[in-house]
């Protein structure tokens, strides 16, 4: 798999629909205690999203933003209107019985789709928070997502058998093309290194993808730079400079991140956790996954057990 593919399945990136809004004159929506990112689409109306410390920006029906962190913010119907708090339990509710949320005054031509992801926390290969704070998708990138938010809104509206399985899966489209849509645009003078923003360098993607291939090989700088055909000063000049660390820094807190990730979701003993990650002595690994997570794997695996095997991810509202 890509790297992108994998840190999207290690950290468990998913979500699920918060709540469908209808809205019509005079309302407004304070976004807060979102656990992960947030995502809004406006399938008719418009709609102002305000930030602290950000100038209002005003939504359009198709217009799609993704808050990569979830920061607080609101939605309303102009700028200067009082917001209240959302109604997370109402949200759900009415999402549960096939229903909207609905706000401010009739008629309410106003409809916005709202998500939000949740990731897990104990993965330390970041991905939301290399993002901006907010990511509006270029209008040439919403052939796809609109198609997208269209069959999503499909599957609110008429509920079958498989939906909260196929609502999840969409989501999960929707944030690859967002991510793939801003990793083609962003400017890279504003991009500061790392993984992801290295995705943009075809030599070092090239590296970053043999390295999530076969994380257990014994990789050096010079078999890595044999394996995408540059010499071991270009690699190393470039790895670092784009992803911000070295090819065997990054190795070994994504060989961790793999390890940890086992640590929680399985009963697997620690020797053969190490060896599927590179290491033939368990003394090794111990002592390299400490300095990664702070404490040994058999102490990691107490205090983090997942509440069940495998990947696990919802959005919540």
């Amino acid at each position: 798999m890509d790297p992108l593919t994998d840190v999207l399945t290690l950290t468990g990136v998913r979500g699920t629909v918060a709540a469908t809004v209808h809205a019509g004159a005079g309302w407004g929506l304070d976004m807060a205690d979102i656990p992960g990112a947030a995502f809004h689409a406006v399938d008719s109306g418009t709609a102002w999203l305000l930030m602290e410390g950000q100038q209002p920006r005003q939504l359009a029906t198709g217009d799609i933003v993704l808050l990569p962190t979830g920061i607080r913010h609101r939605l309303a119907s102009d700028p200067g209107h009082p917001c209240e708090p959302f109604d997370h339990a109402a949200a759900r509710d009415a999402l549960a019985n096939g229903g909207a949320l609905h706000t401010g005054a009739e008629p309410r031509s106003t409809r916005i789709l709202c998500a939000s992801y949740r990731l897990d926390p104990s993965t330390t290969t970041p991905l939301m928070t290399l993002l901006p704070a907010v990511i509006q998708p270029r209008p040439a990138a919403h052939g796809p997502l609109t198609d997208l938010v269209r069959v999503l809104s499909h599957e609110i509206e008429q509920p079958r058998p498989g939906s909260a399985t196929a609502l999840d899966r969409l989501l999960d489209l929707v944030l690859i093309h967002i991510v793939r849509d801003w990793l083609s645009f962003a400017d890279r003078y504003d991009l500061r290194p790392s993984w992801l923003a290295a995705l943009r360098d075809p030599t070092i993607a090239a590296a970053l993808t043999a390295l999530h291939a076969d994380p257990a090989r014994p990789w050096t700088v010079e078999s890595l730079a044999r394996h995408v055909a540059v010499s071991r000063a270009t690699l190393a000049r470039r790895f670092q400079a784009l992803v911000g660390t070295t090819p065997n820094r990054y190795l070994t807190r994504w060989r961790m991140d793999l390890a940890a990730h086992r640590l929680r979701t399985t009963a697997d003993p620690i020797a053969p956790i190490a060896r599927s990650v590179g290491y033939t002595s368990e003394y090794a690994f111990n002592r390299a996954f400490a300095r990664i997570h702070g404490m040994s794997p058999g102490r990691y695996r107490l205090g983090h057990r997942a509440p069940h095997s495998g990947l696990y991810f919802d959005l919540v509202g």
